[in-house]
């Protein structure tokens, strides 16, 4: 289907994820597209600007929801703006997995579309997914270049003491939210740190009808939906330091909101929330 969506972890994942077709459209745009039923036929509605533009060789297990923030990122970085074809990938990601690699790739850089042959919407083989076109490069991704993706995204901190930890960008799905509470395990959130998730509106009454909701508050958590701190810029008053595992409010609440930040796995994301302190360990 032809789409006009705007936001950038939601254009990437239409694209590639569900295979349906649409460009980074604006608020106006996306306003005239509701009322015309009509949007321009350009970019990446057509089938010759959804081809690979750069071949990724992953040399190093991609497995988890931070492996793949991270890939993401470094991606983002590496081409600023294509459409990377992935190949080497040996586990076969999660829709969580794969709306993370996507947001993370849309935050450092422009990257609207990719193909991971034999698992997006669009390509079974590297060959397909540039049509007979020769790859702009060649970017090898192993052990040095995540190491590289995970020091940039935790560059902006200094402090381990946490004010806030941050989950759920993109929107955390219920098994997400289950996780956390079980990573809670009965456990309180620091009196001076925060836990916010974040979710839709939908999956947060699914939520409230679980006991999901309940165990969060009952931990001192607060369940939000329908927007997060980097684009509502909004956090606890006096905030300085955030923990998150998201690769992308990793990046942009620190350009946005002028707080340090941390990046890691939701666990010691829950952990920090949990003991004031924020103890990553790097990949």
């Amino acid at each position: 289907e032809h789409c006009a969506w705007m936001e950038s972890s939601a254009v990437v994942y239409i694209n590639s994820v569900l295979g349906a077709r649409t460009n980074a459209e604006g608020r106006e745009s996306t306003g005239a597209a509701m009322l015309t039923r009509r949007i321009p036929y350009v970019g990446l509605h057509l089938d010759e600007n959804r081809v690979g533009t750069h071949l990724v060789e992953v040399a190093t297990p991609v497995e988890t929801v931070r492996d793949w923030g991270l890939l993401g990122y470094f991606i983002g970085e590496a081409i600023a703006d294509g459409i990377p074809v992935i190949d080497g990938i040996t586990a076969t990601p999660d829709l969580v997995r794969l709306k993370h690699f996507g947001a993370a790739a849309a935050s450092s850089g422009d990257v609207e579309l990719y193909h991971v042959p034999r698992v997006t919407a669009e390509a079974r083989t590297v060959e397909e997914a540039f049509a007979g076109r020769t790859a702009k490069a060649t970017i090898p991704y192993g052990p040095a270049e995540r190491r590289l993706a995970y020091d940039r995204l935790n560059s902006t901190a200094t402090e381990d003491d946490v004010d806030l930890v941050m989950i759920g960008c993109p929107h955390a799905t219920i098994e997400q939210i289950r996780q956390v509470c079980r990573l809670l395990d009965g456990r309180k959130v620091h009196a001076e740190s925060n836990l916010w998730v974040f979710t839709p509106r939908a999956i947060r009454e699914v939520a409230e009808r679980s006991g999901y909701a309940q165990i969060l508050r009952d931990a001192g958590a607060h369940l939000l939906s329908d927007t997060c701190p980097a684009i509502g810029q909004f956090v606890p008053p006096g905030c300085r330091v955030v923990a998150t595992d998201s690769a992308k409010q990793a990046h942009y609440l620190p350009a946005i909101m002028k707080l340090q930040g941390w990046f890691g796995t939701t666990e010691e994301g829950v952990n920090a929330a949990v003991r004031g302190r924020f103890e990553g360990v790097a990949p």
